[in-house]
């Protein structure tokens, strides 16, 4: 079946947003009294959104949990910070605004499928110029759950009016894939971003792609082949 549409991660696929998070986060563990991390750190701790970046902040752990109280302060005290900071340090990947116009002009329907909270993720993609190439935004808290649930990828399909088999996701992590392929979605990954400190060649995916162009000239190429 032909692909129609294409749904796309966010941070660490569109956007390198680590800059942005990074300074949220140290600004919240110096309120807190507590040492700050480095950007690299930051990265290994995204993808499985805000409250989980929070935790491992705190923690310095991926699975450990802070206390209740703890972390009620302190994801409201990284919020508040967010919230200013948000955009300003996030920078394109290359081939990003390159591939997302070939991929419009070409009249495939896209969108955005990420963990990041809505009150983010919209002002980032206005800021960033990007908002106005997607039809349908599904952030981590419209759905009750989050990738790599499969709900998110599935309403988004319902939002564009397209079968799973119709639609791609491309992402930089595991959290993609799991929640594609549940979705009976393909996934391409890309290698730049933040799969939680894992390299993309050893997570189950349908194909690797090294920018958003080069995914975007294969999908168009796929229409035009006889």
């Amino acid at each position: 079946m032909t692909i129609q549409a294409v749904l796309f991660d966010l941070d660490g696929t569109l956007l390198h947003t680590v800059p942005d998070l990074a300074a949220a986060v140290n600004a919240m563990l110096v309120d807190l009294g507590k040492p700050v991390l480095s950007e690299e750190t930051v990265a290994v701790y995204v993808g499985k959104g805000a409250e989980n970046l929070v935790n491992r902040s705190l923690t310095g752990s991926m699975t450990e949990k802070a206390s209740p109280e703890l972390y009620a302060q302190a994801m409201a005290n990284w919020q508040n910070h967010y919230t200013h900071i948000n955009g300003n340090h996030s920078v394109f990947y290359d081939g990003v605004k390159e591939g997302l116009a070939l991929l419009k002009q070409a009249g495939f329907k896209l969108a955005v499928v990420t963990n990041k909270p809505e009150r983010f993720t919209h002002p980032l993609l206005e800021r960033t110029g990007i908002a106005h190439y997607f039809e349908v935004v599904v952030g981590g808290d419209t759905c009750p759950v989050k990738k790599p649930d499969p709900m998110p990828v599935q309403h988004a399909c319902r939002l564009l009016g397209v079968e799973p088999a119709q639609t791609l996701m491309i992402g930089d992590s595991v959290n993609d894939s799991l929640a594609a392929n549940a979705a009976g979605v393909p996934c391409w990954l890309l290698p730049y971003g933040y799969n939680e400190g894992r390299s993309v060649h050893e997570t189950q995916c349908d194909g690797i792609v090294n920018t958003i162009e080069e995914a975007a000239q294969r999908l168009i190429g796929t229409r035009t082949s006889p």
